[in-house]
């Protein structure tokens, strides 16, 4: 495990960040009520509240599996019950972080060092987790009303700027850490690999949530017909991999239930086996999915489909899925860390760790 002074600076940066995201969901919700776009201001906050219960859950989920000190934990939960655990865990983290980076003295630099790094990768995961259940949704009504309504503010952009970089960098900053934290995994390296990873992540995500916009202004019936139905197999593909990341079972199924959600908007490993057919089958499918969005477009909204900015985002759309699936291969035929990897085995790393408290009972 190693920790560096710029992985501190950036756990310093992200509770500036955290701050800011929850400022700017605040700021849109009050113009959406006064431009009086009521359900557009109610599906801000509920988005933005579902996806803070669900965080606040599950990182008192893990402060509880991790300290059996009952004064703690009851301390934690009063904590959480205000919505501020991720506060809590960003303090750690700095904390942490700190003495790992700048002050090796005051305690065991190895014992101090894990601690950084796992708290580290906690905060990575609620931020997966906040990405797609807040920040994708966000992106996906900002990009509607930007093509519905042809009127936006400046405030609304910016949501659609950070909207976009949080999705598109979560999954690789988390599939960073959670490789620094597992001992004996070779890490994503910087240059190329890097790269062509985040490539593949933003292209394929970008390309995703322009087509589910498209679909949205032809029909919402189908669309939600169709969220449901990937949201829906997601879960029972999850279910089916039985996965054992939580140590309670309604936490379990809980996890599950937000991993079918993750699944909707890219492919999300659960269990660490070989993944090249689920791989190939969840792009193929995503493809023949994109193709037929633009195809019901210029069955359902014929009008809307002779437009100029129907003609340029439905090329940007499919001209960003081929060049995220070109990434794809690119990152796993010639820079995937396993590849280079001697004395290991050819399984995949999990994106969701298993038996995660086993993390923090090493020695």
């Amino acid at each position: 495990m190693s920790f560096t002074k710029w992985n501190f600076i950036m756990t310093v940066f992200g509770i500036f960040s955290f701050l800011f995201d929850i400022g700017v969901d605040l700021w849109i919700s009050f113009k959406y009520f006064q431009q009086e776009l009521h359900l557009f201001a109610l599906l801000t906050i509920y988005f933005a509240l579902v996806s803070t219960l669900i965080v606040q859950t599950f990182s008192y989920s893990w402060f509880k599996d991790d300290d059996d000190d009952d004064k703690s934990t009851k301390s934690v939960l009063i904590t959480h019950l205000f919505l501020v655990g991720a506060l809590l865990r960003y303090w750690f983290a700095v904390k942490y972080g700190y003495q790992a980076t700048y002050d090796h003295r005051r305690c065991k630099f190895q014992a101090t060092k894990q601690k950084a790094v796992c708290a580290m990768t906690d905060l990575s995961m609620l931020r997966c987790f906040k990405t797609y259940l807040e920040s994708t949704p966000q992106f996906i009504l900002q990009l509607y009303i930007l093509m519905e309504h042809g009127h936006i503010t400046i405030m609304q952009y910016l949501s659609i700027l950070i909207s976009a970089f949080s999705i598109s960098w979560s999954t690789v900053d988390y599939q960073m850490s959670l490789r620094k934290s597992l001992p004996g995994k070779k890490e994503i390296s910087v240059g190329f690999p890097l790269l062509s990873y985040t490539l593949y992540k933003f292209f394929t995500l970008t390309s995703w949530i322009v087509s589910v916009v498209f679909l949205i202004t032809c029909n919402i019936y189908i669309f939600a017909g169709l969220v449901t139905s990937l949201g829906v197999a997601g879960f029972c593909w999850a279910w089916m991999q039985d996965t054992d990341f939580c140590t309670s079972k309604g936490m379990e199924i809980l996890y599950r239930a937000v991993v079918g959600i993750i699944l909707i908007f890219t492919f999300f490993n659960v269990k660490g086996a070989k993944t090249r057919v689920s791989v190939c089958v969840y792009y193929s499918v995503r493809v023949l999915c994109t193709l037929g969005i633009l195809a019901l477009c210029f069955y359902l909204r014929p009008a809307f489909a002779r437009t100029f900015i129907f003609a340029v985002l439905s090329v940007a759309t499919v001209v960003t899925l081929g060049l995220g699936i070109l990434s794809l291969i690119l990152y796993y035929a010639c820079f995937h860390p396993t590849l280079h990897a001697i004395g290991q085995t050819s399984e995949d790393v999990v994106d969701g760790i298993p038996g995660r408290i086993q993390r923090f009972l090493m020695p």
